[in-house]
């Protein structure tokens, strides 16, 4: 199973409560106030890894807590802080709260590390309340409950491209064919039941991009129909969107209504979705029908179509150069926004 959402408790540590204590020795019998501090607290941290796919260890897991702090002891020692924990997150993990449904952080890159829960304080021991006026303290102080929430963890696939289409359109054969990710492919619908990222590289550029294999959409995704809501939210981060159509009409579809019952899912389910740029690929030409609803196809939109198949690798480099093309437009634009902002910042 790929679980890209789950729900969650992590709580972090509580703080250790300070010492109440005078020392008392053979020839110390009324002895000073020596009565240490306790120890903060462990936090909750979480950190974006590569390395993790989905968020099975915390569905089989949803509850995690950081160590207490150690309560403080006579002469004059202080409890130990407890340790922290460090939850491994996929990158492009969203962090909702549970009650409210608002963004808490999101993880982004790989590495990056985000304070999700601060760790009690350590109650003070009466050690420290001496003064020249109080040199028998008999004060202290308890510990601070570390914070504590409850979260729902959402996975949105980060990725160059978003590939997307009907169920048996070819994007499985076709991420197999030009990166090394091996989704399950079959000649039966929605055979992919979850996103798989491949990277697509131009050894000759010394560039690379990433290509996610949505799975199948069907119409009334944007409704939830099918696994909607759990795909398109896949889609939501990805620069470039290739729309790839069944050009041979298998099952007796048109490539035109597919084309416009994926666009108005698009727009459903997320507006800005259909402004991202896009390609639109007809696959399947090495079939008998192809050419004939293609050329219908073209007569009714007027943009460009990259004509491919996965058997012959027709159309391979024209299709692949045009993807790179558009990724580095999209990823100019994003880092003069950035610059911009900077100055604007400075």
């Amino acid at each position: 199973m790929f679980y890209d959402e789950v729900k969650v408790n992590f709580k972090a540590g509580n703080g250790g409560d300070g010492c109440f204590s005078f020392r008392r020795g053979k020839y110390e019998p009324k002895g000073g106030p020596d009565g240490g501090n306790g120890g903060r607290g462990g936090a909750v941290y979480v950190i974006g890894d590569t390395n993790v796919a989905d968020l099975t260890d915390y569905h089989y897991k949803p509850g995690w807590k950081a160590k207490n702090g150690e309560p403080g002891r006579g002469a004059d020692q202080h409890g130990a802080n407890g340790a922290d924990i460090v939850m491994k997150l996929p990158v492009g993990t969203v962090i909702l709260d549970r009650d409210t449904g608002e963004i808490v952080a999101e993880v982004m890159e790989h590495e990056q590390k985000i304070c999700l829960l601060e760790g009690g304080f350590g109650g003070k021991g009466n050690e420290t309340f001496k003064s020249s006026v109080n040199q028998a303290p008999r004060q202290f102080t308890l510990g601070k409950p570390g914070e504590e929430g409850e979260y729902r963890l959402v996975v949105k696939t980060i990725a160059d491209v978003g590939l997307i289409g009907f169920p048996n359109a070819g994007k499985s054969t076709f991420l197999n064919m030009v990166t090394k990710a091996h989704p399950k492919t079959g000649a039966y619908p929605f055979t992919t039941m979850f996103p798989t990222v491949g990277v697509l590289e131009y050894p000759e550029l010394y560039e690379r991009i990433t290509v996610a294999d949505i799975p199948g959409l069907i119409e009334g995704a944007s409704e939830n129909r099918g696994l909607g809501h759990r795909f398109l939210k896949h889609v939501e981060r990805c620069k470039v969107l290739m729309i790839m159509l069944d050009m041979e009409g298998t099952d007796g579809r048109e490539p035109i209504a597919d084309f416009r019952v994926l666009v108005n899912e698009l727009k459903l389910y997320l507006p800005g979705l259909v402004k991202k740029p896009e390609l639109v690929v007809a696959n399947k030409m090495d079939e008998p029908n192809a050419p004939e609803h293609l050329k219908v196809f073209q007569q009714k939109f007027k943009g460009k179509v990259f004509a491919i198949s996965c058997v012959s690798d027709v159309g391979f480099e024209e299709m692949k150069q045009a993807l790179l093309e558009a990724v580095l437009e999209v990823r100019q634009a994003e880092k003069a926004l950035e610059e911009a902002e900077e100055v604007e910042g400075d």
